[in-house]
């Protein structure tokens, strides 16, 4: 992502809805994995630091971000939480460090080598460690919005199920994420593509209501998912253990 890109992502994830609704649904996942007090805790691609201050309320944080600017940002709300400078897949200043949960939000679909960095999440947990994932999904979508992010791809639900299997990690779950907006944004998409639009859509926080009604339908997944998984939307989100 360029310098700019960063900038417009730090001045809205504390209050776009895509990324509220996002942080509650993350929540509620984490919540339910029972993590014992202390646990460490590694989020790859951290970015500017919006996901800091939720997953620092489960344990001790180390982050690692490859941009210096998103690096700058998350400093200002950090906390307790270790920021480190590493690239993935290969490039990660860790050591022979374990972790008992590892974190990949929006990143892996900005990663060349994706199965690659899947192996290094499987390295990095702890034994009964758990990695949560997500990722955007339905390879039809791909389009402006993806190429202005620097996404490499989308992927199908069976596609990131089986890159985890060979990367040597045993899914737990696998869900769709954000249904209930899937519908305006597919249409969305398909404007864009249409009128041939070159930039991401959603990058300024839309008006107030519109906004607080957004945040709150992607945010009731939250209570969804407690019990089924959702048969569509617009993201992926994994939970995988080490397989045995």
């Amino acid at each position: 992502m360029e310098h700019e890109a960063y900038l417009t992502m730090a001045s809205v994830e504390s209050r776009h809805w895509w990324f509220r609704g996002r942080r509650r649904v993350l929540a509620a996942t984490i919540r339910r994995l029972g993590l014992k007090p202390g646990a460490k805790i590694l989020e790859l691609g951290s970015g500017t630091g919006g996901n800091l201050a939720l997953l620092s309320a489960f344990g001790q944080v180390t982050a690692v971000e490859m941009n210096e600017t998103a690096r700058s940002i998350s400093a200002g709300q950090a906390g307790n939480a270790e920021i480190l400078a590493g690239f993935l897949p290969d490039s990660l200043p860790l050591g022979e460090q374990k972790f008992d949960l590892v974190c990949l939000f929006d990143v892996l679909e900005h990663v060349e080598e994706d199965a690659a960095t899947l192996e290094v999440v499987r390295r990095y947990l702890a034994p009964g460690g758990v990695a949560v994932l997500t990722v955007p999904a339905y390879r039809a979508l791909f389009g402006p919005h993806d190429v202005a992010l620097h996404h490499k791809r989308r992927y199908e639900r069976a596609e990131l199920e089986a890159k985890l299997r060979a990367a040597g990690l045993a899914p737990m779950r696998i869900s769709f994420i954000n249904m209930g907006l899937a519908p305006l944004a597919f249409v969305l998409r398909w404007m864009e593509r249409t009128l041939g639009r070159d930039r991401a859509a959603g990058t300024k926080t839309p008006p107030f209501i519109v906004n607080e009604v957004f945040a709150a339908i992607f945010g009731a997944e939250a209570a969804l998912l407690r019990a089924v998984n959702l048969p569509f939307g617009l993201s992926l989100m994994a939970v995988a253990r080490v397989a045995e």
